[in-house]
C-alpha cells in the first residue's frame, strides 16, 4: 500500500520515521511526508494520492483532519491513529474495504502495541464478506448491499453464495452454496439480477491493436463497446497488452493512464508461443511478425479468451480473463 504519515511532536515524529522504515520493509510504499504542513492541508494531499493515512497522535487530530474529505466507504483510503507512545493502532476509517483494520494489525505487531478493532463483524468472530473479497484482490461493485449480509450473519443467520470460480478450503460459518438465482452474494464477471452483493474480480486482460496515432478516445470508444457488449464492469479491466511495437504508442499510453493499469508489452517472438485458437491475419502477420496481436497479448499470462478479435476503426480490442486462485483460508 501507498501510505503517508504524520506526526506533532519529537517523539511521535521518531515513531512515525521508524514506522514509515518497517512498513517499508514490509512491502510497503510508505514514507513521513507533513513537509511542514498542517494537518488538515496534510490530509487534503494524503487522501486524493495514498492508500492509507497514517496519524502518529491524537484520535481527535486525525478525526478533524480527515472530515472534510471523506466520500465513500468503496473509494477512501485507510486511515489509522497511533498513540505517540505506540501503545495502541486505531483503525478509524475504511476498515475493510480500504484495509485499515489489516494495516492496524500489521502495525502492532511490527510495534508491540495493541490493534483496536472495533467493527461488529470482527468484535463477534463472524465472516466479514467485504474484508475477505479485498485480501482476494475482489472487487465490491455494490457496497451499499454490505450491511444487508453483514447483518444477516451478525444476527445468526445465513447468506447463500455463488462463485463463478472454485475457492479452496471449507465455506466460513453462515454461508451456503446456492445457484447463482438464489444467492444473497454472487462472485462473477457480470452483475446478479437480483439485489445480491456483487463481487467482482479485476483480472480481465485487454490485448489492444491499432494504427499508428490513434487516439485514446477512438480506443477508448471499441474496448467501452465490447466490455458493454461482454456486460463486463470497467473496474474489472486489470491490464491493456499488446506488441513491444505499439509500447510507445500515445493513445495506449494515454488509456491506461485513464483507466489506471499496466500497459503491458510483449515480443513477436513471446506473441507466437502463445497457444490458442485466434483469428490470423495474413497482413498483422506481415506488419508486425505475428499472426494476431490482440487475442494473443491478452492471453500471454495463460487464462481464458472471453471475447475474440473486434475490429473497428483502425482498432482492434479481445478479451481474457486471468486464472483466479481464491480461498477460504483468510477469511478471519
Amino acid at each position: 500500500m501507498k501510505l503517508e504519515l504524520i506526526a506533532f511532536t519529537q517523539r511521535g515524529k521518531d515513531l512515525a520515521h521508524h514506522l514509515a522504515e518497517a512498513l517499508s520493509d514490509h512491502g510497503h510504499q510508505a514514507a513521513y511526508t507533513r513537509d511542514g504542513l498542517k494537518a488538515e492541508e496534510w490530509a487534503e494531499r494524503a487522501f486524493s494520492r495514498s492508500e492509507g493515512l497514517i496519524f502518529v497522535g491524537a484520535t481527535g487530530i486525525a478525526v478533524r483532519s480527515i472530515a472534510p474529505h471523506l466520500r465513500h466507504k468503496s473509494t477512501d483510503p485507510a486511515v489509522i491513529v497511533v498513540d505517540e507512545g505506540g501503545q495502541f493502532v486505531i483503525p478509524i476509517l475504511s476498515g475493510h474495504l480500504g484495509g485499515a483494520n489489516d494495516l492496524a494489525r500489521e502495525i502492532a505487531t511490527l510495534i508491540g502495541a495493541v490493534p483496536v478493532i472495533t467493527t461488529a463483524t470482527d468484535v463477534n468472530g463472524v465472516f466479514a464478506v467485504d474484508q475477505w473479497a479485498r485480501r482476494q484482490g475482489l472487487m465490491v461493485c455494490n457496497p451499499e448491499q454490505i450491511l444487508s449480509v453483514s447483518s444477516r450473519l451478525l444476527a445468526g443467520e445465513t447468506v447463500g453464495f455463488f462463485s463463478a470460480w472454485p475457492i479452496a478450503g471449507e465455506l466460513p460459518h453462515g454461508l451456503y452454496p446456492v445457484s447463482r438465482e438464489d444467492a444473497q452474494v454472487v462472485l462473477d464477471l457480470h452483475r446478479p439480477e437480483e439485489d445480491a452483493l456483487w463481487l467482482c474480480p479485476k483480472g480481465v486482460r485487454v490485448g489492444m491493436g491499432c494504427r499508428r496515432g490513434t487516439p485514446a478516445a477512438t480506443l477508448r470508444s471499441l474496448l467501452e463497446e465490447v466490455l458493454t457488449q461482454e456486460s463486463i464492469p470497467e473496474k474489472a479491466v486489470s491490464a491493456l497488452c499488446t506488441i513491444d511495437l505499439k509500447k510507445n504508442e500515445p493513445g495506449l499510453q494515454e488509456l491506461a493512464r485513464e483507466w489506471n493499469v499496466p500497459l503491458l508489452t510483449y515480443s513477436a517472438q513471446e506473441l507466437a508461443q502463445v497457444s490458442g485458437d485466434f483469428t490470423s491475419s495474413p497482413f498483422v502477420e506481415q506488419v508486425t511478425g505475428v499472426d494476431n496481436v490482440c487475442e494473443r497479448a491478452a492471453l500471454a499470462s495463460d487464462g481464458t479468451l472471453l471475447r475474440k478479435k473486434t475490429a473497428k476503426d483502425g482498432v482492434t480490442v479481445a478479451l481474457a480473463m486471468e486464472e483466479l486462485h481464491l480461498t477460504w483460508k483468510e477469511h478471519l
